[in-house]
């Protein structure tokens, strides 16, 4: 009898996969944070980054999971703070690397800057409503009562979410980091990257103040 009910739900999940994996290989301002970061820092700083984004992800995951996300997006002050925190967070991330730019990139401190960089992208995901939203938005769908407890099946979907996401992010910072290598040669260009890696960065936080709170059915 399990391996019927194992049977009938492989189905869903196999599209749930093929939906999250075309998400996840979508540009997003996660895929382009990540970019940044790496080319303004390197690829320690950029996968540093991913693996902070990937938490603060599960954090919107497990509050999903508890019912806080819908409680936040119900609210229009909650999502209000929880919107402008983020974008403010991410206009000063993006602002200091602007500032940073010239500054000749110390390899003694890069696991100082890793440890930076992790603990950011960690409160740059946690901070932004928009992804509570997609969570709830998506996950439900593929969602079925008669499976086994809803909070469970949301947050095992959502695991798996995260981990395809944080997945494609690894390869954006690997190829960034590919194309920050030719620039190391070459200062000035790599001062440009680093300025307009803290532009991008700056403009998602911007981006961010524009979100709308999704109304409910």
């Amino acid at each position: 009898m399990g391996r019927l009910e194992v049977d009938l739900h492989l189905p869903s999940f196999v599209l749930f996969l093929l939906a999250a994996l075309a998400i996840a290989l979508s540009p997003g301002p996660g895929i382009f944070y990540v970019a940044a970061r790496t080319l303004a820092g390197g690829r320690a700083e950029g996968l540093a980054s991913t693996f902070g984004t990937g938490l603060g992800g599960l954090v919107h995951v497990a509050a999903g999971a508890i019912g806080v996300s819908a409680l936040v997006l119900a609210s229009a002050e909650a999502f209000a703070v929880l919107k402008f925190g983020g974008a403010l967070y991410l206009v000063w991330l993006g602002f200091k690397t602007f500032r940073q730019s010239r500054v000749v990139p110390d390899v003694s401190i890069e696991a100082c800057g890793s440890k930076r960089a992790f603990r950011e992208g960690i409160l740059v995901e946690a901070l932004n409503p928009k992804t509570a939203a997609f969570f709830l938005a998506f996950l439900p769908q593929f969602v079925d009562p008669s499976a086994g407890p809803v909070w469970l099946q949301f947050l095992g979907l959502g695991l798996v979410s995260v981990a395809l996401n944080t997945a494609v992010d690894v390869f954006v910072a690997f190829v960034a980091a590919r194309a920050r290598s030719v620039a190391v040669a070459r200062p000035t260009l790599l001062q440009r990257l680093r300025q307009g890696s803290g532009v991008v960065i700056a403009g998602l936080g911007f981006s961010l103040l524009f979100a709308r709170r999704p109304v409910p059915p």
